[in-house]
């Protein structure tokens, strides 16, 4: 079984603005109101793919009942703790002006709440796999992720990590099996500015050299990158297409590459679905279906 855990769902309002006016009312021409979080969207894109797996987090309020009511409603199994105090966050998401989003805090957890996490994850074990991803509460420490790794030392369980700063590197002394951070965040970690696909491998290969196993590098209209644990590299640009919707793409990347992993062990198809599948969710207005994953996936393979 497959578990995501996602320390800040939210409710992502994603609305186009024509004419965006600092100062001024503007009124949307599309809405939509999603569950999000990485985590979810990892869940999504795998349930789309046929495969099942359990989303782990933290919801509270009118919006955290939002959050598992949609989540169910997409056929995704979810097994939500509830915090008494706080909401969910609200992220509002600009389709508009690219990349342009107010992304709300979240409740805070306190620490009996992650020891309820941990007694949900006592029952991962040989073959399962776990996938931490996003942002957490800035009221938690940057090191949670792999407290929660090394606490799961040793049962055989799989790790994907999909974080950004400390929280990812932390993480690396357990050998987590994959990461995904993208160019600007892998050029953050060293200092530098990658902006071919050529210049990130041997960054990636850095993050191997400090314990990752295979290492995905997502850069947007560049492609991606994936330096895998045989030693082998395979690069791709990015498939054309109409961009859509950028939000969860990244995400559905992860989702894809760990879908493909499990279906042939194989690295190269695990990273062209892992492309596909990033791809196809930004050309779609919300998550790719498995038809866009696989028609894009046979467009690029």
């Amino acid at each position: 079984m497959i578990y995501t855990v996602t320390f800040n769902p939210s409710l992502d309002y994603i609305v186009s603005v024509d004419d965006f006016q600092l100062g001024l009312t503007n009124r949307t021409r599309s809405e939509l109101l999603l569950p999000g979080g990485k985590g979810v969207n990892v869940s999504v894109i795998l349930k789309n793919l046929g495969i099942e797996s359990t989303a782990l987090g933290f919801v509270a309020g009118f919006t955290g009942a939002e959050i598992t009511r949609k989540v169910e409603e997409m056929g995704v199994r979810s097994d939500f703790i509830p915090v008494k105090e706080g909401i969910s966050r609200i992220n509002v998401k600009l389709k508009s002006i690219d990349g342009t989003e107010i992304n709300g805090m979240g409740p805070d957890i306190g620490r009996d709440k992650v020891a309820e996490l941990m007694e949900k994850l006592k029952v991962l074990g040989q073959g399962d796999v776990i996938v931490l991803a996003g942002s957490i509460p800035t009221a938690m420490p940057d090191d949670i992720y792999s407290w929660i790794l090394e606490q799961l030392e040793g049962r055989g369980v799989t790790s994907v990590v999909d974080a950004t700063g400390d929280l990812l590197l932390n993480v690396l002394k357990y050998h987590p099996f994959l990461i995904k951070p993208n160019s600007h965040e892998l050029g953050d970690i060293f200092g530098v500015k990658l902006k071919a696909r050529e210049d990130v491998v041997p960054y990636a290969k850095k993050l191997q050299e400090m314990g990752a196993r295979n290492v995905l590098v997502s850069m947007a209209g560049e492609g991606a990158v994936l330096a895998a644990e045989d030693g082998s590299v395979y690069d791709a640009p990015a498939p054309k297409g109409v961009l859509v919707n950028a939000v969860g793409s990244g995400d559905s990347m992860v989702a894809g590459f760990t879908a493909g992993w499990m279906e042939k062990q194989d690295y190269r198809h695990a990273f062209y679905m892992g492309v596909a599948s990033g791809s196809a969710s930004a050309f779609s207005e919300y998550l790719a279906t498995r038809e866009e994953i696989m028609d894009l996936y046979e467009r690029i393979i």
